[in-house]
Order: structure tokens, then sequence, then C-alpha cells
């Protein structure tokens, strides 16, 4: 009976420093950058890891052809290429901090919480 309690201090233990690792790598996610581009770069957007948007950059030849069309079809492709790469990055990111873990299911709810 009080072999189980090893076992629950212990996972007691490893969920408290799967909170903090959680709470670090949201600060870390916070401060990366992920860069996303479109129309063979003439279009980039920065993301944070979280996906959201930091800045975009457009060609300077690419306004000088005065082609309003083509850069706002190009600045959401190039925004939500970057949001896909913080998507990637998070899902890393997650995984590493719950790779020691032995939980049946959760590799399964990651790559729900992912999409």
């Amino acid at each position: 009976m009080f072999k189980n309690l090893g076992n629950i201090a212990s996972m007691m233990q490893q969920a408290q420093q799967v909170g903090q690792d959680m709470k670090a790598m949201q600060e870390e996610l916070r401060n990366k950058r992920v860069k996303g581009s479109a129309g063979a770069g003439l279009v980039e957007a920065i993301c944070t890891g979280h996906g959201q948007l930091v800045s975009i950059n457009i060609d300077p030849k690419l306004i000088a052809d005065g082609d309003k069309d083509l850069i706002e079809e190009l600045i959401p492709q190039a925004v939500n290429d970057a949001q896909a790469k913080g998507k990637e990055l998070h899902q890393e990111m997650m995984q590493s901090v719950t790779s020691g873990l032995n939980v049946p299911g959760l590799d399964q709810a990651l790559a729900q919480f992912g999409q």
C-alpha cells in the first residue's frame, strides 16, 4: 500500500517540473521569431513562436511596380507561412518538455493541441 506513495510523490514532483518547464517554454516562444515568405521572398512576415505578427517586409521593387493586388495577395500568404512555422516550433518545444513523461495518450493529445 505504501509503495505507491513513492510513485505518487514522484509523479507530483514530475508534474511540478513540467509546469515550470512549460512556463519557461511559453516565455521562450514569446521571444522567438519565425519568418514566413511568399512570392519568392518578395514579402516576408515575422511572427513570434506564438504566431503573433511582429512585422511585414515588402521588397521595394514590388512597391515600385505598384502591383497593389499582388501585394495584397502575398501578405496573407507570408503571414500564414510564418504562423505555420510558429505552430511547428511550438509543437517541437512541447514534445521536448514532455518527452520524459510516460502518460498514456499524451502524444495524441499534444498532436490535437497543435492543430
